[in-house]
């Protein structure tokens, strides 16, 4: 598995579409559990969490040196972060 992380090329390219594709499939995940759960129905600070998911991504792409991964993984998370705000505000 580290062999396969450490052949995704460093580009912000590459991490935006990491950032913006590993919270979806919780965040479906987590949906569905607020739509169908009645105690549930009202939790949306659980998409927080699909969310925060990006926060540990970025760290360990730093870690391993590759930055410009990490850069697009956090802009990335800047537009999910808005796109919830939006979200709980209308």
């Amino acid at each position: 598995m580290k062999q396969k992380i450490a052949a995704i090329k460093n580009t912000v390219w590459n991490g935006v579409g990491i950032g913006f594709i590993v919270p979806i499939v919780p965040g479906i995940g987590m949906w569905f559990l607020m739509q169908n759960v009645k105690a549930l129905h009202h939790a949306d600070l659980l998409l927080i969490g699909c969310i925060a998911i990006n926060a540990f991504l970025m760290n360990y792409f730093f870690k391993l040196n590759k930055e410009n991964i990490g850069r697009g993984i956090l802009s990335i998370t800047f537009l999910w972060a808005f796109a919830f705000f939006f979200y709980k505000v209308l």
